[in-house]
Order: C-alpha cells, then sequence, then structure tokens
C-alpha cells in the first residue's frame, strides 16, 4: 500500500513575489484572476466547439487555461487541494457573472443564491482557523 504524505509548504525563499518588490498579491484576487483565466479559457473552446467559432479561438483557450493554471499555483494556500476547494466559488460566482455579462444569460434568483453558498463555504475554506 502506498501512503500519500502532504507536500510540506515552500520555503520562504521561494515564495510568490509580485512583480519586483516584497509585497504578495492576495490569495482571495489570485483567485478572481484565476477565474478569468479559466471560465475565458474554457469559454474560447465552448465558442469554437458549439458555437462554429474559427480554430484559431483555441490558441487564446489554451494560453488562457495554461495562465489559470499557473496563477492558481501562485495562492498562498497549505496545498493543491485546498486552494482547488476554496477556489472553486469565486469561480462559480465568475461564471455566473460571465453568463450574464458576455452571453447575456440574467441571473436568476437560484444562481444568486447558488453563488452565495458557494462563496460561503471558499471563505470558510479559505480564512477559517488553522
Amino acid at each position: 500500500m502506498v501512503r500519500i504524505q502532504p507536500c510540506p509548504p515552500p520555503p520562504a525563499h521561494l515564495a510568490r513575489r509580485c512583480f519586483a518588490g516584497s509585497k504578495t498579491i492576495p490569495t482571495p484576487i489570485l483567485f478572481v484572476i484565476a477565474a478569468l483565466l479559466e471560465i475565458g479559457g474554457c469559454f474560447a473552446f465552448w465558442s469554437w466547439w458549439r458555437l462554429d467559432r474559427s480554430v484559431w479561438w483555441l490558441l487564446p483557450g489554451m494560453a488562457a487555461l495554461a495562465g489559470f493554471a499557473w496563477v492558481l499555483a501562485q495562492s498562498d494556500t497549505g496545498g493543491a487541494g485546498r486552494a482547488y476547494a476554496a477556489y472553486g466559488g469565486v469561480y462559480v460566482l465568475g461564471a455566473v457573472l460571465w453568463g450574464w455579462w458576455v452571453e447575456g444569460l440574467v441571473p436568476d434568483r437560484f444562481d444568486g443564491i447558488g453563488a452565495g453558498l458557494c462563496l460561503t463555504g471558499c471563505a470558510v475554506i479559505l480564512f477559517g482557523p488553522r
């Protein structure tokens, strides 16, 4: 049987930096950037496949998805699973807003309630005492 050990946090000298300074980007801001990249990248694939857009839509889509993965990896959560779980709430809200602003799908009360519940879960995971 193989035991999987959790990954330790990175050493302080490898901590991510925001540009050249010593300030870091707060994790909630990283989650918003990651959501825009992921939803935009997935929408590029959706547009090519479902809306008969050019195959060239896939190039920026792939770049956006790669950017999403890199940005999400910059979060200072304790591990990948926790980062993805906490990010999920921001993604759901972003997807609802994307549908509204980009696709013209006006959210109903159930979209709002669902996104609110997901954001509440995100906050519990991200800001819970550890």
